[in-house]
């Protein structure tokens, strides 16, 4: 705690990659505690609670990755000592090691971790996590489209995209938000622990921010886009692609592919991270939430046409894989597509 002015020093890390929005973001959602409220119901700013800075390797002014310009506030060896280190996302080729790149940023945050600093991070951020060692051995998340960076990388995490925020370490003093605007959900939780619920409940209000209380599954494709360099694999893809919703089978996979199913199996695996069956099911579903984003089909009918008889079965695999019934999710997603046809 910053002691001359009772503020939680918040140390926001820059890299040249960052993505602005979330950097930005951050900077004013912690900002905003113990001040605006008052503003916006009372007309009188009122006493700001936490005191966010930007900090980077040096204080040379760069262009973020969109091109916004970032001036950092500090470099590592002179900023205020943190209570708080928040690692925004950045950009990342998924399944890339950054090995190297960000030695000085790994350094630093594992100094501030070991002086007592709550680290956090929001999508691509734990990757810088992983490069300072704080997660070996524990619970994480990311990004669903990172996933593989993390597990490829820092062997031994295990990896969470069932909830919005992942708690790990010592007195749980590290935490993290998946991906997106959860870096939102991410700043309402710091403010929450460290000022208090009440502030974090006003600053939603403020921002009219909602939590996403599903996690990442809603959202998260189910598809492996791997390009699998196993071209009788890449060939069978392409035939399911053209024939999922027939009753395709495993027996009819290992025909067409002409090789013995002990074999398809492990090389299909290997290639795309998925059983035949598996993948069968995530082509189907896939092509069920395009549907429900886009068209009024029933349900039953939608069922049907993804290569369902048993619309049950559909609406539970449904759930299972996305944390929300079809009908949710429709309404979930579907509401853009309406608030548009209505212009």
């Amino acid at each position: 705690m910053d002691q001359q002015n009772k503020r939680v020093n918040v140390a926001i890390l820059a890299v040249p990659e960052v993505t602005a929005s979330a950097l930005f973001g951050m900077f004013d959602l912690f900002s905003s505690p113990g001040r605006d409220w008052s503003f916006i119901v009372e007309g009188k700013a009122g006493d700001q609670r936490m005191h966010p800075y930007i900090v980077a390797r040096d204080t040379v002014g760069f262009k973020a990755a969109n091109g916004i310009w970032v001036k950092p506030d500090y470099d590592f060896s002179d900023c205020p000592r943190p209570d708080i280190v928040c690692i925004p996302d950045f950009f990342v080729n998924p399944g890339d090691s950054v090995a190297g790149l960000y030695n000085q940023e790994a350094s630093w945050l594992k100094n501030c971790h070991q002086n007592g600093a709550m680290m956090a991070s929001a999508c691509s951020g734990a990757v810088l996590l992983g490069e300072a060692g704080l997660l070996v051995n524990c619970d994480a998340t990311i990004h669903w489209g990172y996933v593989s960076t993390l597990k490829n990388n820092y062997p031994g995490i295990r990896i969470r995209i069932d909830q919005s925020l992942v708690l790990s370490g010592v007195a749980q003093r590290i935490v993290m938000a998946g991906g997106g605007s959860s870096w939102q959900d991410l700043a309402l939780y710091l403010i929450a622990r460290f000022v208090g619920l009440e502030e974090a409940i006003e600053v939603a209000k403020v921002y009219m921010l909602q939590w996403h209380d599903l996690g990442q599954q809603p959202f998260a494709s189910l598809m492996s886009f791997r390009q699998p360099s196993d071209a009788v694999i890449n060939t069978c893809q392409e035939w399911l692609a053209q024939n999922y919703k027939a009753q395709v089978s495993v027996t009819k996979l290992v025909a067409f592919s002409g090789l013995p199913e002990r074999s398809l199996m492990r090389r299909f695996a290997k290639a795309t991270g998925m059983s035949p069956l598996d993948y069968i099911h995530a082509l189907r579903l896939e092509e069920a939430k395009q549907l429900l984003e886009t068209t009024d089909i029933p349900v039953e009918a939608i069922a049907n046409e993804v290569g369902y008889e048993d619309t049950s079965f559909f609406g539970r695999l449904f759930r299972r894989k996305t944390s929300i019934t079809p009908l949710q999710y429709r309404i979930r997603f579907g509401s853009l597509r309406r608030a548009l046809a209505q212009n």
